[in-house]
């Protein structure tokens, strides 16, 4: 999912409790729609630069379906601080739009509320079919076994970043492939004066999204295969203090970005602050923020040893934006056909466009805007080294619990205080602690 976004803090728990009760038809008065099959309301996730960018982007097509169909759309853009606390808030009031961005992670956490309406065989094919979507993307779509709680949007995925001038000034003729090249560049790059890489230590989801890369390529995983928190085996930990290290043993990242949460480390790339970003799908970002395609060049994620794949070479977990439709919306039908359009090929390849992601839709992958150079990395990654991020019904709570983890290890090391592998894994425990009990 979009790494601008903070994970949402709050009752996880208590909404997910109380969902099942409270999804079965209540009043769409407070946002959603109203009994007419002209309307429908729309909850979009903030994907652009601002509210304001996505709003340029969203409305002419809006206006297209209108024009096709005859609903009017009214359009929300919800910024990621508040997404999840507000479908949270939507699925235990029974008050919501009628459709809504959800991040891929969250899909099994939201499916287990039972708010959302299952894409069953029969409701694809009025869509025009599973088939037509990439695996990968399926596959962050809810639980193993169930039939989907939403239909792929906007996929994205994990690369590096790198300023090819500062990489120039450094005497480096080519990004690292693996972290022990990584460290190494980034010693000579702060020889020149510059940041080597840069991070956002405060933003969950951030550290989420890449301590589970790194547990991947350890071999870890943070649940059991019966979907239970297993976060303090030997090799998640060392995982974990292997990334935290990257500011406290290593040093490349600078301890400042302890504090960063919102797109600072974007910023500090953009503006020649620093060498390297490990980010997802930044190039609309980036080229909102001044910086020319030409000033830097994009390459996969490091590995341990040898090239991105599968097993212990995923270097990057599947993210994107998954659309969904509330299960008590008075317009389904309508909603149905909101789905069709906005997964359509024209517009996938029209929004994938405008926000530098992959469409999830394999017929819209083809074209210039797909096969330049940062993209093709992104694809490729999708196709060859991405892996979904746990889809258990705790998957929210788990990005809380372990993203403030991270979090707080980062702030122990702006501190000055040592990460050792006991000081991650008495965090860790911690976090195990606040997950639902089996």
């Amino acid at each position: 999912m979009r790494s601008i976004r903070a994970a949402a803090v709050g009752a996880v728990t208590l909404s997910l409790a109380l969902a099942a009760s409270a999804c079965g038809g209540g009043s769409s008065t407070s946002g959603g729609s109203d009994d007419s099959p002209k309307t429908l309301t729309y909850w979009a996730s903030n994907q652009g630069a601002s509210i304001a960018v996505d709003k340029k982007v969203l409305s002419p097509e809006l206006a297209k379906f209108e024009k096709r169909t005859g609903i009017k759309v009214k359009l929300q853009v919800v910024p990621w601080s508040d997404l999840l606390n507000r479908i949270l808030t939507a699925t235990t009031s029974g008050q919501g739009p009628d459709v809504l961005n959800i991040g891929n992670t969250w899909s099994a956490s939201l499916q287990a509320t039972g708010a959302l309406l299952p894409w069953d065989a029969k409701r694809f094919a009025e869509i025009g079919g599973k088939d037509r979507f990439v695996d990968s993307a399926l596959g962050s779509t809810g639980a193993a076994g169930q039939d989907p709680a939403a239909v792929p949007l906007y996929s994205m995925a994990y690369a590096l970043y790198y300023n090819k001038q500062i990489f120039a000034d450094a005497g480096i003729t080519q990004p690292p492939a693996t972290w022990a090249e990584l460290v190494a560049d980034g010693r000579k790059i702060q020889a020149k004066g510059k940041s080597a890489l840069g991070a956002e230590g405060s933003n969950l989801s951030e550290n989420i999204h890449h301590v589970f890369v790194f547990a991947k390529q350890h071999g870890g995983e943070f649940f059991t295969a019966d979907g239970k928190a297993d976060f303090t085996r030997d090799n998640v930990v060392a995982a974990v203090k292997q990334y935290v290290d990257l500011m406290a043993k290593d040093k490349v990242i600078p301890t400042g970005d302890a504090e960063y949460a919102q797109n600072q480390s974007v910023s500090d790339f953009a503006k020649g602050k620093q060498a390297m970003l490990l980010w997802q799908s930044a190039s609309a970002n980036l080229t909102s923020q001044g910086m020319s395609e030409s000033s830097y060049g994009v390459a996969p994620v490091p590995v341990q040893s040898g090239t991105p794949g599968f097993g212990t070479q995923v270097d990057s977990m599947v993210a994107g934006i998954n659309l969904a439709v509330f299960r008590n919306s008075h317009n389904l039908d309508g909603a149905t056909k909101f789905v069709k359009f906005m997964t359509s090929d024209e517009e996938q390849k029209i929004l994938n466009t405008a926000y530098s992601s992959i469409p999830p839709v394999k017929a819209a992958q083809t074209g210039a805007a797909f096969d330049s150079p940062s993209n093709a990395v992104l694809r490729d990654t999708l196709a060859k080294s991405a892996a979904a991020l746990p889809q258990v019904a705790d998957e929210s709570q788990f990005e809380t619990a372990v993203g403030t983890a991270v979090k707080d290890l980062f702030a122990d090391v702006a501190a000055g205080r040592a990460a050792t592998t006991d000081s991650v894994r008495a965090k860790l425990e911690k976090a195990q602690q606040q997950m639902p009990a089996k």
